[in-house]
């Protein structure tokens, strides 16, 4: 019998792929043929695959051109009525709760300048789940200073204390959350200068400076 068109259908098509399906009671030797898909010539293409369930084989065949169909593999020579899923639906659902969790520093204001020898205080009040916050002392060069301090945080608060580095200038605190250092605050920078308090000593009836030298009326 001739070509049906209503037996014939693709089964995947994707990236000028198709894999073919035809169904007939045509032997696999009248289908193979040349001419006997004419009628489609148009739809097939070098490189597709076509199940065929003839009447006497079920087979796999290559598209030629023209078209003509390859030698292909035979799968079973005694066939009997094929049934094959040509569509599939699936169904699928996401779903994603998310929340906003605000976590931050804020570093207490430093004086500008300190005095060597002083101990310079460090406070900082801290929002959200940070449980340890970690103080560090910088010079100009954004280089640690020891010692590193590392501080629970307490109702909202932690605080430390580092004794005054050399006189110089450039110097910063910063204080980060010691598990996401990238949440944190430094400070504006601050100068160390030198101990200017005067030597309480008496020389006769003159007060002396810290280099041994008398206080100026």
């Amino acid at each position: 019998m001739p070509f049906n068109a209503l037996s014939f259908s693709a089964l995947i098509q994707g990236n000028g792929f198709t894999l073919w399906h035809y169904r007939t009671s045509d032997t696999r030797t009248a289908v193979t043929a040349a001419g006997y898909f004419s009628a489609v010539a148009s739809r097939l293409q070098p490189g597709d695959l076509m199940i065929l369930q003839a009447a006497d084989a079920l087979a796999l065949l290559p598209i030629r051109t023209g078209p003509a169909l390859g030698t292909g593999v035979t799968l079973d020579g005694a066939v009997g009525p094929l049934a094959m899923v040509r569509t599939v639906a699936h169904g699928f659902a996401i779903s994603q709760a998310a929340a906003a969790v605000v976590r931050g520093i804020v570093l207490a204001p430093l004086t500008a300048i300190v005095v060597a020898g002083a101990t310079i205080p460090a406070s900082a009040t801290v929002i959200g789940p940070i449980s340890q916050v970690v103080f560090t002392l910088r010079d100009a060069n954004d280089a640690i200073i020891p010692p590193i301090r590392t501080r629970n945080v307490v109702n909202g608060q932690a605080n430390a204390g580092f004794p005054a580095p050399p006189v110089g200038t450039g110097y910063r605190i910063r204080v980060e959350d010691a598990a996401d250092p990238g949440v944190g605050m430094t400070s504006a920078s601050f100068t160390v200068g030198p101990d200017l308090r005067l030597l309480l000593q008496e020389n006769g009836e003159l007060l002396l400076l810290e280099d041994g030298g008398a206080l100026k009326q």
